[in-house]
Parts: C-alpha cells; sequence; structure tokens
C-alpha cells in the first residue's frame, strides 16, 4: 500500500514541476519586462535624456507626449509586479507596442520598427498565462 502511495505521490509531485516552471518562467518575465519598461525605457523619457527628447521631437509630438508616454510605460511596468494586475498591463503595453511600431514606421521612417515586436512576444506569455485574472476583472460584481 505505501508503495502505491509513494508512486502516486511521485506523480503527482512530478506532473505538478512543469506547472510551477512555468509559473516561475512568467514571473521572471514579468519582472524583467517591467524593469525594462521602468527603467530603460520611462525613465530616459520622464528624466529627458537628450537621446529621448530627440526621438520625440523627431516625431513632432512635443515633451507633453514624451512625458505622458514615460508616465504609460511606468504604469505598466507597475501592472507587470502585481499580479491582478499583470494580465492587463501585458496587454495594454502589447498594444501601446503596436503604436510604438506605427510611428517608427511613419515618423521615423522603418527605423527600428521590428523592435517592438520582440518585447511583444514575452507580454503576450505573460497577459496569456493571467488571462484568468484578467477575465475576473472584467467580470461583472453582483450587488449586494
Amino acid at each position: 500500500m505505501s508503495s502505491t502511495t509513494t508512486a502516486s505521490t511521485t506523480a503527482t509531485a512530478v506532473a505538478g514541476a512543469p506547472g510551477k516552471a512555468l509559473l516561475r518562467t512568467v514571473r521572471t518575465l514579468r519582472i524583467l519586462m517591467a524593469l525594462f519598461f521602468a527603467l530603460a525605457s520611462a525613465l530616459p523619457k520622464l528624466l529627458a535624456v537628450p537621446a529621448a527628447t530627440t526621438v520625440f521631437d523627431a516625431v513632432g509630438a512635443g515633451d507633453w507626449f514624451m512625458y505622458l508616454t514615460g508616465l504609460v510605460e511606468l504604469a505598466g511596468a507597475i501592472g507587470l509586479l502585481l499580479p491582478r494586475l499583470a494580465g492587463p498591463a501585458a496587454t495594454a503595453l502589447i498594444a501601446f507596442l503596436f503604436c510604438a511600431f506605427a510611428v517608427q514606421l511613419t515618423a521615423m521612417h522603418g527605423e527600428n520598427a521590428g523592435t517592438p515586436f520582440l518585447f511583444m512576444v514575452p507580454l503576450a506569455v505573460i497577459a496569456w498565462n493571467h488571462r484568468t485574472e484578467t477575465a475576473a476583472l472584467l467580470r461583472p460584481r453582483p450587488h449586494r
């Protein structure tokens, strides 16, 4: 009887391992993407680093749009770190990156236009793995 129990416990532990590995992988992606959006993308815009201002001057949008873009990226980064908001944050950042792609194609003449897609892939993995939490946020709550 104990060998059967041990075998089923071992089988359950092995079957649960990929789930735990996936959770760790998605958590790591969330942290890495949050660090990227907060430090490498939002911070230069919010601090008006010359490289960022040059890009926004080329687009013709002005400093206000650069600061707004930085705030949106920072909000997305914070959302990625919160498990309940990670799915909606990843989805919003994907939409944001589609807009960045369109701007790079038009205003920047296609220079680095493919870059947003590199970041969409891990964001899509995050959004997909948090789809249950996202659906729960969108579900109407009963009135009490």
